[in-house]
């Protein structure tokens, strides 16, 4: 057997979907997120994908990770006041950070 995961950290949830490559059978698992620890909820999502789709850990051959953690900071206006200082050349950063 050979599976990708794929795992998800929000604000809220974390979601976690696994894909046999064999079959192309999809799993989905959602957990609360632990904002204390982040990789508290990647490795409770990961446990309870593999648990309920009776996946050995050994069996998982590609690992993608995502958060929308910073995203949601930005928009909500939450954190702390930052700066950024950019040198000649990189002025694109501006319009990434501005998404």
């Amino acid at each position: 057997m050979s599976v990708r995961l794929a795992i998800d950290i929000g604000g809220t949830f974390t979601d976690a979907t696994l894909i046999d490559e064999e079959t192309g059978k999809v799993s989905i698992a959602k957990v609360l997120s632990t904002p204390f620890d982040p990789s508290v909820g990647f490795m409770a999502a990961t446990e309870r994908i593999l648990s309920d789709s009776g996946v050995r850990a050994s069996d998982v051959r590609f690992v993608v990770h995502g958060t929308t953690v910073a995203t949601n900071a930005l928009l909500e206006r939450k954190g702390e006041p930052t700066c950024l200082a950019i040198t000649r050349g990189f002025g694109d950063a501006l319009t990434i950070g501005y998404q």
